[in-house]
């Protein structure tokens, strides 16, 4: 059997659940794929999986920075490989399950990420970005690298882009390109959810966000904030933090901001889908409306056996 499975979808489809179940048949170990499950103290705003959710299984990645750190796909990869490594070496299953497409893309491919000495030239790009702002620091990348500035869409990536320029002297595009012609570190079976009926999965998107506040989201941001956590730090501007932060701030009602989180989410989710629907390896899982989970696992049962064969 393959010893790396990889489940990915959109937010809400059920990629925890399976995982798990996946782990308890295969005798596998969790690598969590979420860019935010990494954050400490951030967990129902993120819909990070109970310990009763996590069913005994171990989950690896979560809870692995502070709210108030900066948190990279470079991070990422450096911490998620040698734990990847290490499971399989144990002889057991590795299942990469998030709803990150980026972060999954990268620790599969095993893109270099090798760290800059600290020179200064990204706190430079990160002062002058604040006082000129997004477009004119695309419009000094896209004078290097044009493709990289068509395809950026938030300042954090365009100053990572120029960093590695400035740096490097080669381009973001050329070292992407220079990445791929390398064999991937990984070669996972691959496994996708999504729903027949987009309409069951913008139900669920929205089931979540109530569950959310009954659980007690806002608390948990208050007590985020109280501990000294920037508003406007990274990690709190994600979908589900930010927007809440508004209306305790009195900028808008707490129903207001969930049907901005709610609306968030469906195109977040949307944009999931656009990604990872780019990789024809992925073995989709057509979840229809009311299937019970049981069935689910047996269809990914059935896609692993008939991939070892």
């Amino acid at each position: 059997m393959n010893n790396i499975i990889c489940i990915a979808g959109p937010t809400a489809s059920g990629k925890t659940a399976l995982a798990v179940e996946l782990a308890k048949e295969f005798n596998g170990e969790v690598v969590s794929c979420d860019s935010m499950y990494v954050y400490k103290g951030m967990d129902i705003g993120t819909a990070k999986p109970t310990a009763e959710e996590m069913g005994g299984i171990v989950h690896h990645m979560i809870d692995v920075a502070e709210p108030d750190q900066d948190f990279s796909v470079s991070k990422y990869c450096c911490l998620a490989a040698p734990i990847v490594d290490d499971i399989v070496a144990r002889g057991k299953t590795a299942i990469i399950a998030g709803g990150t497409g980026l972060y999954m893309d990268s620790l599969i491919k095993g893109n270099d990420f090798a760290p800059f000495p600290a020179t200064g030239i990204r706190e430079k790009l990160e002062a002058k970005a604040a006082q000129v702002g997004f477009e004119a620091m695309r419009e000094e990348l896209r004078a290097v690298d044009p493709e990289s500035a068509a395809r950026l869409l938030d300042t954090r990536r365009v100053i990572r882009a120029l960093e590695v320029y400035y740096e490097t002297g080669i381009t973001m595009t050329e070292h992407n390109r220079r990445t791929q012609a390398i064999p991937p570190r990984y070669t996972p079976l691959r496994i996708g959810l999504d729903f027949a009926d987009r309409a069951e999965l913008y139900r669920r998107i929205d089931l979540r966000v109530g569950l959310m506040l009954e659980q007690g989201l806002l608390e948990e941001i208050k007590a985020l904030l109280a501990s000294g956590i920037p508003a406007n730090c990274t990690a709190m501007q994600a979908i589900g933090y930010k927007e809440f932060v508004a209306a305790l701030e009195g900028q808008c009602t707490v129903e207001e901001a969930a049907d901005l989180v709610r609306q968030s989410s469906r195109r977040y989710a949307k944009r999931q889908l656009t990604w990872l629907r780019r990789n024809k390896s992925i073995h989709w899982i057509t979840r229809q409306t009311g299937e019970p989970a049981g069935e689910i696992l047996e269809q990914a049962r059935r896609i692993i056996l008939d991939f070892d064969n």
